[in-house]
């Protein structure tokens, strides 16, 4: 989908950089600019539409070879370069692969080196042991002023085991400074970003893309990027999904429509930064962090073709189901991407998202119902208020989050109930809060610095205290 739009974003891109770099040495109204620069580009993005699709793009005309992935010679002067997602020989429903082209190619590079991880941790998580103890945290605090979205992440736990492909792991970011010639890629999973407090602009090998609070982000595995704020400071939410892509849920008896609708996800369209200045390089490999200098910018991608590619999202934009008669429906209603795993129906990673709904249910109990639950749940909240979490000391908050592990139980807090128990049943519409869900088939080991920090919620249990004994028989 090369227009010309992707020339002027790839031009304007590098021309940005360049002078960014001279700004982060000067005074706070050079970083205000930057900040100004940034968003002006990322409200004068466009995108190509759709989930899944055999997307291409270029940001000069002819630099996509026409009938082969690799001539000869590629156009341009070009080199041609394939990203696979996936092995080779998976089905074609699941396989995905780019063929990027690009100034140089990424073998050009000298060795990497190993450099310490921060506050950054990988599976497997062996720090502490397992905790079936209902959790929550506040927002992370403010970061050291400088701090990048990559030194800015912080992990919360996971699963599994990033050198076998399995599980997940749940980080948090505060940034307040952009990743000059800084460039992150992840090797052992996708990245699944959802800010919470400020945008961002995401510039990637395929283009940008603009993630801005009510959104998410998508950055596939192995896929370079780096990050700049929007606003002075920024703060979310990441899933790293060690396991098979993200896709969308079947719809089984809803249909063919509903859910999250394949045509409101967007990917970039090509845009590269042609810069020949060192640039450091960090991989995620294995749950260490390597870095090599290169002696230019690794986005330098000037068409693509291809599956394997980063996406944005408008959680506002989920086609809610629920129920028009009685009952609340299971959360997995709500399931806008998961990551499946061997066993049909049990996801490694699912992604829900509770949007903006009607509530009509006759003779029901409106808030999500007490449960155990086989898979483990951590919910943060993007905005407003969820109405299953009202009470408490130090509340569910936008930012913060909660980690209900495996069979732990829990549900509408104490105040929720005797509010829910008594309502009238009008219809009524949940318009005021924007919250999510990261399930997962395992439970959740959370690291130490989690299970030590100072916002982390104290006597979390005490919400559900006061729900009396009622029955007489």
């Amino acid at each position: 989908m090369g227009d010309g739009t992707g020339i002027q974003h790839g031009k304007q891109h590098s021309k940005q950089h360049g002078k960014q770099h001279g700004d982060q040495h000067g005074s706070q109204r050079g970083h205000e600019q930057g900040i100004e620069r940034a968003r002006k580009t990322a409200e004068e993005l466009v995108y190509a539409s759709g989930f899944g699709n055999e997307h291409s793009s270029e940001a000069v005309p002819g630099a996509l070879p026409i009938g082969r992935n690799s001539p000869q010679r590629a156009p341009l002067g070009l080199y041609a370069e394939q990203l696979s997602g996936s092995a080779f020989t998976e089905p074609r429903a699941t396989n995905r692969r780019s063929w990027l082209y690009r100034i140089r190619p990424s073998a050009a590079h000298p060795p990497f080196t190993r450099i310490a991880g921060g506050a950054l941790r990988g599976a497997p998580f062996t720090e502490a042991v397992p905790d079936p103890n209902r959790l929550r945290w506040d927002p992370l605090p403010e970061p050291p002023k400088g701090t990048d979205f990559l030194a800015g992440l912080w992990t919360l736990g996971g699963n599994g085991d990033a050198t076998q492909r399995a599980g997940m792991a749940i980080h948090l970011y505060a940034a307040n400074a952009p990743m000059t010639d800084r460039v992150f890629s992840d090797a052992d999973g996708e990245l699944l970003i959802v800010p919470e407090r400020g945008g961002l602009l995401l510039h990637t090998e395929f283009g940008l893309l603009r993630a801005e609070p009510g959104h998410m982000a998508l950055i596939p595995r192995g896929v370079r990027f780096r990050v700049e704020p929007l606003e002075p400071s920024v703060r979310g939410y990441v899933c790293e999904n060690y396991g098979r892509p993200f896709t969308l849920p079947d719809l089984g008896p809803i249909g063919a429509n509903g859910l999250a609708n394949p045509r409101d996800f967007l990917a970039p369209v090509a845009a590269y930064e042609d810069v020949e200045r060192p640039v450091e390089v960090v991989n995620k490999f294995c749950g260490n962090l390597w870095a090599a200098t290169y002696d230019h910018s690794p986005l330098d991608v000037v068409a693509w073709h291809g599956t394997h590619v980063p996406y944005v999202y408008d959680l506002r934009r989920f086609n809610v189901l629920g129920t028009i008669s009685y009952d609340h429906p299971d959360p997995s209603i709500f399931t806008v991407l998961t990551s499946p795993s061997d066993t049909p129906g049990l996801a490694g990673v699912d992604f829900v998202v509770f949007a903006p709904r009607w509530l009509v249910g006759e003779d029901t109990f409106r808030p999500p119902y007490f449960h155990r639950n086989v898979m483990s749940e951590y919910m943060g909240l993007i905005e407003g208020a969820y109405d299953a979490k009202t009470g408490g000391a130090g509340g569910f908050v936008p930012g913060g989050g909660s980690l209900h592990n495996m069979m732990s139980a829990h549900g509408p807090d104490h105040e929720t109930f005797l509010r829910a128990s008594a309502a009238e049943l009008a219809p009524h519409k949940l318009d005021d809060g924007l919250a999510f869900m990261f399930e997962t088939r395992w439970p959740v080991t959370a690291t130490r610095q989690a299970l030590e920090a100072d916002h982390l919620q104290g006597r979390y249990d005490d919400v559900w205290q006061g729900l009396e004994r009622h029955f007489r028989p």
